[in-house]
């Protein structure tokens, strides 16, 4: 799986095969120009000789020079009579044919050019073999530079691929020294176009990966800083259960040691449900659910703590809205929210709705207590803020978070509005309807 390896192999055996091709290409046409070359003698021969001017009789002393040639050069005359020969001992007779021929004699192929002139048949041959001889080391001195440079071309390859892999190896090197504090993004500028995707996904991720550790930080100081403060109050009220003196005074301590146990697990159940709708490490189990069918639940579940209260909790939620999402995150929003809004209304009501927008399925809860002041409507959704409302409530400051939260992992968004009766708060969930 070496990429290095691949590609050498890939382009090593690319170019021997292409080299091997253009060689055999190469060769063949440098032949066969040499053939056309050798085609333009033989004529330029013969139409030398027959454009001079002599007596038949004065052909042998004007071919005087000619044996030194590695051509054949004859003369006949129409009836067939041989009058010049420039090598005796070579036996070749006439063509008879005017041009190019192929002649076969006891010496093997020969090629032949005739012409006539003033009656004679001049005629020059030339071996096969010497014509291939000479063909081929014309051809062979062509391919000689090719030769010499593809194996020069080879180890440039190996050089180059070798070189650019080490970027890789160098990123490779850079990731592998990083500890979980050094999440300092990597140098990219020394860095190929192609290898710049995996760069940026490797910085991004590193840089998710720093968000989702300080987040982490941050929680786990958060949580033993509010978890701190109830086991405190619970160590000092079991002591004050241990000395009391009476029953009495032992009941009562007992109640504030109930009391703050409940406090307790509500933080802790709060600071799971944190922990579950966050981004970096949950994956919710999505499934279709009934919107109305959750929210007739949890009002039904609530609407003992409202009549203790005096409150009357009304629920508008008749017809299904379904929509594909995590049914037990939407029940804790819904928890949520119709926990807070009995929790800080002191009087009058709280109304639960839910219903399908154009888009969208809505959950709403709407109170009559003190509301939110506007400058305060985002902080709200950090957590651990409480409003001074809240902290006298007794909350944990994570509601609203985690409502935000799970909202925001299925695509929709958390409103805090005022209420039409002019006092109070509504609290409008949106989600996407199922399709």
């Amino acid at each position: 799986m070496s990429i290095r390896r691949r590609l050498l192999v890939w382009l090593l055996t690319g170019m021997l095969l292409a080299g091997l091709a253009v060689t055999v290409l190469v060769f063949y046409q440098a032949r066969s120009t040499a053939n056309e070359m050798f085609d333009y003698q033989l004529k330029q021969i013969a139409l030398a000789l027959r454009d001079r001017a002599y007596l038949p009789g004065d052909l042998a002393d004007t071919l005087q020079a000619a044996e030194g040639l590695d051509f054949v050069i004859q003369a006949w005359t129409p009836d067939g009579r041989l009058v010049y020969e420039s090598h005796p001992q070579i036996q070749m007779p006439a063509t008879g044919v005017e041009g190019f021929s192929d002649v076969r004699t006891q010496l093997g192929t020969w090629r032949v050019f005739a012409t006539w002139h003033r009656g004679l048949s001049i005629q020059v041959a030339q071996h096969r073999l010497a014509r291939d001889a000479l063909a081929f080391n014309a051809a062979l001195r062509t391919l000689v530079p090719f030769l010499v440079a593809l194996p020069f071309m080879g180890w440039l390859i190996w050089v180059l691929v070798g070189r650019e892999v080490k970027v890789l190896e160098r990123t490779a090197q850079a990731v592998a020294k990083r500890t979980p504090e050094s999440l300092e993004p990597i140098d990219s500028k020394a860095v190929p176009d192609e290898v710049q995707p995996l760069v940026g996904a490797l910085n991004g991720l590193m840089a998710r990966l720093g968000e989702a550790l300080g987040q982490q930080r941050q929680f786990i100081a958060d949580a033993a800083h509010e978890l701190r403060t109830p086991l405190t109050a619970l160590r000092l009220q079991l002591q004050l259960a241990e000395r009391a003196k009476d029953d009495a005074a032992r009941a009562q301590a007992h109640t504030m040691l109930r009391e703050g146990i409940v406090r307790a697990t509500h933080v802790v159940e709060q600071l799971l449900a944190l922990a579950r709708a966050d981004p970096e490490v949950a994956n919710f189990a999505r499934s279709r659910v009934d919107l109305a069918e959750i929210a007739r639940s949890v009002a039904e579940a609530q609407r003992p703590a409202a009549e203790a209260k005096g409150l009357a909790l009304s629920v508008s939620a008749d017809r299904p809205v379904e929509t594909t999402a995590d049914r037990a995150s939407l029940r804790a929003v819904m928890e949520n929210l119709v926990d807070n809004a009995v929790r800080y209304t002191a009087h009058g009501s709280v109304e639960v709705r839910c219903y399908a927008g154009v888009n969208e399925a809505v959950f709403e809860v709407e109170d009559t207590g003190s509301g939110i002041p506007a400058e305060e409507r985002e902080r709200v959704f950090d957590r651990f803020y409480r409003s001074d409302s809240a902290a006298e409530g007794g909350g944990s400051g994570l509601g609203l978070a985690i409502v935000r939260r799970i909202a925001e992992r299925h695509g929709g968004h958390v409103e805090l509005l005022d209420s039409p009766r002019g006092m109070g708060l509504v609290v409008r969930v949106s989600i996407p309807l199922a399709p």
